[in-house]
């Protein structure tokens, strides 16, 4: 999942797995290119790449590296997460070479849809309309949405919409602020215009979604 996913799963029967978290700070001091993990193609946040099926003949050789990462953590030694990194590296690498795009640079498109969610990231709360970021680009609006609609499944106002509701989501949870401070850190005009947003992005109010949260 992309960085800061907000998830959850439901399963129909028996499942047996791994889940990995970390967090890019993990990383910061071990690689000299800051963007290494953005690179990767299942980090993107588009659609396609979310899911990677594994061929069953490498299916053991993935395996093996998850048990090597548990067997590390439960019993840690000298440069214990250092082996981990590494580890975690070979694991993103192997399961990178299964997506087809690693085979060729990326498209104009892909750069582009990664450099538009960056520009998310740093200025959702300032920035809100598509225009506004397709200008950033140096490309029209319908361009933007045609793009986001294709990769990702949903115009761009939605991409920028779901940023705001994931932060929104976060300050909830963590309760240092009040549901009106939180609207005033997302620059909305008022808390009443900040709950009509949040429950049309989540079926819920504020105050609903920090109930069910505690």
């Amino acid at each position: 999942m992309a960085p800061g996913q907000v998830h959850n799963w439901h399963f129909e029967g028996e499942v047996d797995g791994y889940i990995i978290n970390f967090s890019a700070a993990f990383f910061q001091s071990f690689l000299l290119r800051p963007t290494y993990l953005e690179d990767l193609p299942f980090f993107s946040g588009i659609v396609a790449d979310a899911v990677i099926e594994v061929p069953a003949d490498k299916q053991a050789d993935i395996t093996h590296l998850f048990e090597e990462l548990i067997a590390e953590n439960e019993q840690p030694r000298f440069l214990s997460a250092d082996m981990i990194r590494t580890t975690l590296l070979k694991l993103f690498i192997s399961a990178a070479r299964l997506v087809s795009r690693q085979h060729s640079e990326p498209t104009y498109n892909y750069t582009l849809m990664r450099n538009f969610q960056k520009l998310i990231d740093k200025n959702f709360i300032s920035l809100k309309l598509p225009k506004e970021y397709a200008d950033l680009l140096f490309i029209t609006p319908n361009h933007l949405n045609a793009l986001c609609n294709v990769m990702l499944g949903m115009p761009a106002g939605e991409v920028i919409r779901r940023r705001i509701a994931l932060e929104a989501k976060r300050l909830l949870i963590n309760r240092e602020l009040t549901i009106a401070q939180i609207a005033g850190e997302l620059n909305f005009a008022d808390n009443s215009y900040f709950t009509r947003f949040f429950k049309k992005q989540t079926g819920i109010t504020p105050e609903e979604f920090r109930k069910n949260n505690p």
